[in-house]
């Protein structure tokens, strides 16, 4: 498997080979997943909800974390911790890093799935 900056390489040899023929499963429903979590903080966002935001971004964080998606784990961290303090101002500049970087994990699971 070769290096890829957003990936923790080792976490994603390790689910191919447990996984085996199902890992194609297994990234279409985190990718699923992760575009209603990012929806879903879109919403609470705009709505203030600090804490909703900190709960979503948490959970998004171990899933990303799970499939091995170092950097996008990382900048939920970002958004949970935002959140935490209240700094709700900052988020939508945070919340489009994240996205950003969903669209290139995306793409980048989904060549190695196929």
């Amino acid at each position: 498997m070769q290096d890829h900056p957003h990936f923790d390489d080792a976490i994603l040899t390790t689910l191919k080979d447990i996984m085996g023929d199902d890992f194609h499963h297994l990234v279409d429903t985190f990718i699923s997943d992760t575009d209603e979590r990012i929806r879903h903080l879109h919403a609470a966002v705009a709505a203030g909800e600090s804490d909703s935001i900190r709960r979503t971004a948490h959970s998004l964080k171990g899933s990303s974390s799970n499939i091995g998606a170092a950097q996008l784990a990382t900048f939920c961290s970002v958004i949970e911790a935002k959140a935490l303090a209240n700094e709700l101002d900052v988020l939508p500049e945070q919340l489009a890093a994240l996205e950003l970087e969903f669209k290139q994990v995306s793409r980048l699971l989904h060549d190695m799935s196929s």
